[in-house]
């Protein structure tokens, strides 16, 4: 868990420089700077997502995952708490863009992608920090970003950090070794395509915002696909 606490730790540092320098960043600079990270987010989502070997497994999985989300209104979930924790730690004071967006368009990047699974399976597995820290330095420049541009809801995915890769390494550190390869990759590539979608609202080229976040059950759900698939030969 170390590891998840550094890449934790990056996270909150690395916001909090980039909102205590915000003031002086104009707001077609913020707005540039979206648009950057909007574009390299849609080229991790896509690295991630080509790596599939299976794409009945990625659209079936994306298909039922959304499902479930709408209907578990994770999206919806998310904005309350947002909210609840922007009343309890602004306490009314002015803050500039979306404290959800920000929050669930950071806690979706940090915690989705090739790195964030493969970096909680090999802590979890094989007890090697590496891909983990590695990633820690990337959050920590993204976060800083981030947080310039999208402010206090950056600071809190920290915790979104903290919890979701936390349970991830312990999970994999149980079941792990029971997951194979192809349930990995076709995992990875499945946030690839959330990531992609995350991308497209970053960027503001949808006339109405993706919910992501209804997307995320979808990652899980390789775990059953292949044996439920080796079920009918």
């Amino acid at each position: 868990m170390i590891a998840v606490i550094v890449n934790t730790i990056a996270v909150l540092i690395g916001s909090t420089l980039g909102i205590l320098f915000r003031s002086r960043l104009r707001e077609n600079l913020r707005n540039a700077v979206m648009r950057a990270l909007g574009l390299c987010t849609a080229l991790i989502g896509i690295s991630s997502a080509i790596e599939t070997n299976n794409i009945l497994c990625v659209i079936l999985c994306m298909v039922i995952g959304t499902a479930l989300g709408e209907l578990i209104r994770i999206d919806d979930g998310i904005e309350h708490a947002g909210d609840f924790i922007k009343g309890k730690m602004l306490k009314g004071r002015a803050e500039t863009g979306s404290f959800t967006d920000g929050f669930v368009s950071a806690s979706i990047l940090f915690c989705i992608g090739s790195m964030t699974i493969m970096g909680s399976l090999e802590a979890g597995i094989r007890h090697d920090y590496t891909i983990i820290y590695a990633k820690s330095m990337m959050d920590f420049v993204s976060s800083m970003a981030f947080g310039a541009a999208m402010g206090f809801g950056v600071t809190c995915s920290a915790l979104f950090v903290l919890v979701f890769q936390g349970a991830l390494t312990l999970l994999a550190g149980w079941v792990g070794t029971a997951l194979s390869a192809e349930v990995v990759t076709e995992m990875s590539a499945v946030g690839g395509v959330i990531l992609i979608g995350m991308a497209l609202n970053l960027i503001g080229c949808v006339s109405e915002r993706i919910k992501v976040a209804n997307m995320l059950p979808a990652i899980f759900l390789p775990i059953l696909y292949f044996p439920i698939i080796g079920l009918f030969g």
